[in-house]
């Protein structure tokens, strides 16, 4: 890996770490002000840094901690396979799911979009990453 994917990746591994421990501070600073957030199942997106703090705080998951375990750079977007586990708030569930990211980075390694994508989608997470398999 060059060494530009290799900062690129551990500045992700790093905001991946910061939300696991719940210390959103540190991890929102890898968004851009006006960085939008499209969330899976056709919900409206997340637009703007201050939105997506907002978001990150547990209301209906707990616990939540999403382990990234692949990274794939192709140019300004990097594809991560990542494996999510929470607990539902009040009923107690246990969810655990593999799912897909696409993150979009200026030249400032800044994130400006971030995709997610169900387990289902991940042709779609190729495409949008620009790789092809």
């Amino acid at each position: 890996m060059a060494d530009r994917e290799e900062e690129i990746v551990a500045r992700l591994r790093r905001g991946y770490e910061a939300f696991n421990r719940a210390d959103f501070d540190t991890a929102i600073q890898m968004a851009h002000p006006e960085i939008e957030f499209i969330r899976p199942g056709g919900q409206s997106p997340v637009e703007g840094v201050e939105a997506l703090r907002a978001w990150m705080e547990p209301e209906v998951l707990e616990n939540q901690q999403i382990e990234p375990f692949e990274f794939r750079v192709e140019g300004d977007k990097v594809l991560v396979h990542q494996h999510n586990r929470a607990r539902g708030v009040g009923s107690g569930i246990e969810m655990e799911v593999d799912t897909w990211s696409v993150w979009t980075l200026n030249d400032e390694g800044l994130a400006t979009r971030l995709e997610a994508f169900l387990p289902h989608q991940k042709a779609e997470a190729l495409e949008a990453a620009g790789i092809r398999e």
